[in-house]
């Protein structure tokens, strides 16, 4: 039996994370789990899974949640610091699926108890890469990559030399707005209705604007430093190919799949081996055909943001994650146009001299924190 904390337990990636172990009791022993907000399904959670402990991270909530684990032996905490608490409690694996910004504490602190962080916060590695790799290194922990085109080039390269790899090609959808006219007139509801994958709000927001992708690309930059000119983005409508690797050979590896975290998810908690899933063989005949198209950066200018930043090193990608995430929450309050988001996060990114490259994790939140003030500011109404 292994130990495991989820990080972010009622979204979409820890549900789906539970649901797995759910299938397979006997080989886990669940210590931590968290949430932002959802009280109720965190504390069902934590009840059925008999966690250690659970956190809230609304410390207004902590109440409630004792409330809901009251004579269930749980223990119950609130707060950010709780959360890197949680964190830091050794385990064999973590799952860290904190949306934002936010989880970039809780992550580094499961960094540093040394264990094995299956990531799925990719927001943590745009903002913090080298400060997060270099932690990975100092405290021997390993990370292996949750979302599914990181997981994808993983697989790609098992056995595989990095020296060898002569590029790497991450796969999009496109989102639901690929073929829409009007993008100042899209609605919250069109931005989230994925075609393909079943996602948070932010995240399926930011796959609409290819924002998504663009922090894929730096997060691909830090787990797999073959060069950013190596690293390509191609939009494949169908998201059954979900990344390639080519070799100085001419071979090109690549991994299939459905759309369902699960495959990835599982990927990592069986990693070096692998486990049952629910999922249906792929069907190829029934797919019938699969297409490819290069990224519209006129349309969609996020994808070259992305690059231009992670280019650029330094702050840049950390002022670029910052200013989206408050654009996004913007269009999701129905306070900007869709259109707007990419603007916003240029202006951000042009608005004078960028700080100096962060070299711990207070820089990190600095540099949020500022990049979060410049973002609200523009955002005000003049």
């Amino acid at each position: 039996m292994r130990s495991i904390s989820i990080l972010g337990a009622t979204g979409s990636v820890g549900e789906q994370t539970l649901d797995l172990v759910r299938r397979n009791p006997a080989e886990w022993n669940v210590v931590a789990l968290t949430a932002n907000s959802n009280v109720a399904a965190l504390a069902a959670s934590a009840r059925e899974f008999g966690a250690q402990v659970a956190v809230v991270a609304d410390e207004s909530r902590l109440g409630e949640l004792r409330d809901a684990l009251a004579g269930s032996g749980i223990e119950a905490a609130a707060g950010r610091g709780a959360l890197c608490e949680a964190a830091s409690r050794p385990v064999d694996m973590t799952v860290a699926a904190i949306v934002g910004c936010a989880g970039l504490g809780p992550v580094m602190a499961a960094i540093e108890q040394g264990g094995t962080i299956a990531l799925a916060n990719k927001e943590a590695l745009v903002s913090a890469g080298e400060v997060m790799t270099a932690a990975v290194a100092r405290h021997g922990a390993t990370l292996l990559p949750v979302d599914s085109e990181h997981n994808a080039i993983f697989q790609c390269l098992a056995g595989g030399r990095i020296e060898d790899v002569r590029s790497i090609t991450l796969t999009a959808s496109g989102g639901p707005l690929r073929t829409v006219d009007d993008l100042s007139a899209v609605t919250p509801e069109q931005a989230i209705a994925h075609p393909n994958w079943d996602m948070g709000a932010k995240i399926s927001v930011d796959s609409a604007t290819m924002f998504n992708k663009g922090l894929e690309l730096i997060e691909a930059h830090h787990l797999f430093p073959v060069g950013l000119d190596r690293i390509r983005i191609v939009v494949h409508p169908q998201s059954v190919i979900h990344s390639m690797v080519e070799y100085r050979d001419g071979s090109t590896l690549a991994q299939l799949g459905p759309s369902d975290m699960r495959v990835p998810i599982a990927s990592c908690l069986a990693w070096p081996a692998r486990m049952d899933t629910p999922m249906a063989p792929l069907d190829l005949p029934a797919i019938g055909e699969m297409s490819f198209f290069a990224p519209d950066e006129t349309r969609f200018p996020a994808t070259r943001l992305a690059r231009e930043a992670a280019e650029a090193g330094g702050a840049a990608p950390a002022v670029l994650n910052a200013a989206n995430e408050i654009a996004v929450a913007a269009f999701l309050d129905r306070k900007i146009a869709f259109s707007r988001i990419a603007v916003v996060v240029e202006d951000v990114l042009n608005q004078g001299e960028l700080p100096e490259a962060p070299r711990t994790l207070e820089d990190v939140l600095r540099v949020d924190e500022d990049a979060r003030s410049r973002a609200t500011r523009i955002l005000e109404p003049a």
